[in-house]
């Protein structure tokens, strides 16, 4: 009888064991200045469905010089209650669990930095994000540190950013609460800034910024978020930009897949068309699409403006096959977005991963009004597939490799101007880390390496919107080609992309 119950107990903890990790959390970040929009584009947190979300991520609040958290919008945030109104959704769903989040785009990286680096200000920070979420009620705070080692940030901010996460864990499991970040997609950027291992450890989950991976930065149409790699994307960095290379290059680097929660655009990125009737992925483009109606941003628009454009007619729909992705257009104007179709099958992808969930960027943008016939149409859908049973797994996808014969230049970095936090930007804005371009025509055959002569930033002697990263590698230097956005050279007294009029080239 002690045998059967020692065989009994064995087979349970064996099939324990071996139950994959449930792929269940749906993450809604929300960009609150959408209070301030119009129309159907106002999104308040009247607007919000609870049992839509499983983790609510109010975004955002900024950061100091000497470590402590600040307010980017008190009135909204306690003068009209949003924080208060955010947590009072828990007594409609009390599983629903909401944090608040650090940083994003505008926010930049060199305060961060500058925190990251100081054991002093990185507990100022701490006990000042305990503060804020005990005082309001939230169940965990997020950092968005876009990013570390850029845009003005030093090599020493991978280090300093997993120590501030794991201090960051330490005084937070004292009170039950949940940290998380988000973080950017693409290898050569999370090559750049992360402990891979350690964000794994210490974080409750890891959400993967898996969007933007191509935009009007560049020079031809292209998905937002393909899913895939394109028979037209025939270098190694190109390979990179699809979301299968992304979590796969995670997973690579040591993160586990139950931590990981794909990110999804509940937005496009939109073009002009420089000729109207040359309309297949990777056509040249002028710039940015149109400005959305609501969101106001040149080669951005929400999904709830897509749907208000194709309800007024005219726009043709194609399903690009390759990168499970749709695109459509209508005169000069084309969009690369997320579709219900589009976000079933990432969805599925999550799945079929044991990934840890998915997470939208951003509620606000997602079809809120019903004006597709469904309330929330990318947001149920999610709902939807995760509640479904598992598909048959997607047929692998050989993940890149570099080639084997040397170019003249290295491929350009591939982390496009990152979301979350789709507030207009002026253009052209000097920046201390651009957006990528595709790879330049070699200017110089001379190998890039040969420039390098110690780490940092390095500008081509032949063409002044082109610089390289040097980072030491081996005795020698692994060399990342960067480019300035249009009209913008690299200035190598600032280490920026600057106006050309103020650079010496």
């Amino acid at each position: 009888m002690l045998f059967r119950t020692l065989l009994a107990l064995t087979l349970v903890c064996l099939t324990v064991g071996s139950v994959s990790a449930a792929t269940d959390k749906v993450v809604c970040y929300w960009g609150t200045w959408s209070t301030y929009r119009w129309g159907n584009g106002k999104f308040t947190v009247d607007n919000i469905d609870p049992n839509l979300c499983t983790h609510l991520i109010y975004g955002f609040v900024g950061l100091q010089a000497d470590g402590s958290v600040r307010l980017l919008d008190s009135y909204l945030d306690v003068d009209a209650k949003t924080f208060e109104k955010t947590n009072a959704l828990k007594q409609r769903n009390p599983n629903l669990k909401t944090l608040i989040a650090i940083g994003g785009w505008n926010e930049g990286s060199e305060t961060y930095s500058a925190v990251a680096a100081s054991p002093s200000k990185r507990a100022t920070l701490i006990n000042s994000a305990l503060d804020l979420v005990l005082t309001w009620g939230f169940d965990g705070f997020d950092l968005d540190w876009e990013y570390p080692n850029q845009r003005g940030g030093v090599y020493a901010d991978i280090a300093n950013y997993a120590t501030l996460i794991k201090e960051f864990r330490e005084v937070f499991d004292r009170y039950g609460l949940l940290l998380t970040a988000a973080v950017a997609a693409a290898s050569p950027s999370v090559d750049l800034s992360y402990d891979v291992p350690a964000l794994s450890k210490y974080l409750d989950f890891i959400n993967v910024m898996a969007y933007d991976l191509h935009g009007s930065w560049e020079e031809g149409t292209g998905q937002n978020a393909p899913l895939y790699a394109s028979s037209i994307e025939k270098t190694y960095n190109e390979r990179l930009l699809n979301v299968d290379a992304a979590i796969q290059g995670w997973i690579a680097r040591g993160a586990a897949p139950e931590k990981l929660v794909l990110g999804l655009g509940m937005y496009g990125r939109t073009f002009t068309l420089a000729d109207s009737s040359k309309t297949a992925l990777g056509s040249p483009i002028t710039g940015g699409g149109d400005k959305g109606k609501y969101t106001g941003e040149n080669g951005f628009v929400g999904y709830h403006e897509i749907i208000e454009l194709q309800n007024a007619g005219g726009w043709t729909t194609v399903w690009d096959d390759e990168q499970k992705t749709p695109y459509t257009y209508k005169g000069n104007q084309w969009i690369g977005y997320d579709n219900p179709q589009s976000i079933a099958i990432k969805v599925d992808y999550a799945k079929n991963l044991n990934l840890g969930g998915v997470m939208i960027w951003s509620i606000d943008t997602d079809d809120f009004n019903g004006l597709s016939g469904t309330k929330y149409q990318l947001l149920a859908t999610i709902n939807q597939a995760l509640a479904g049973s598992n598909p048959e797994p997607p047929q692998p996808q050989p993940q890149p490799e570099p080639e084997p014969e040397p170019e003249p230049e290295p491929e350009p970095e591939p982390e496009p101007e990152p979301e979350p936090q789709p507030e207009p930007e002026p253009e052209p804005e000097p920046q201390p880390e651009p957006e990528p371009e595709p790879e330049p025509e070699p200017s110089d055959p001379t190998d890039p390496t040969s420039f390098c002569k110690s780490e940092g930033f390095v500008r081509d002697p032949n063409d002044c919107t082109v610089f390289y990263y040097c980072s030491p590698v081996e005795g020698g230097f692994q060399v990342i080609n960067r480019k300035c956005n249009h009209g913008l050279v690299y200035d190598t007294v600032a280490n920026i992309c600057n106006y050309p009029a103020l650079v010496q080239c």
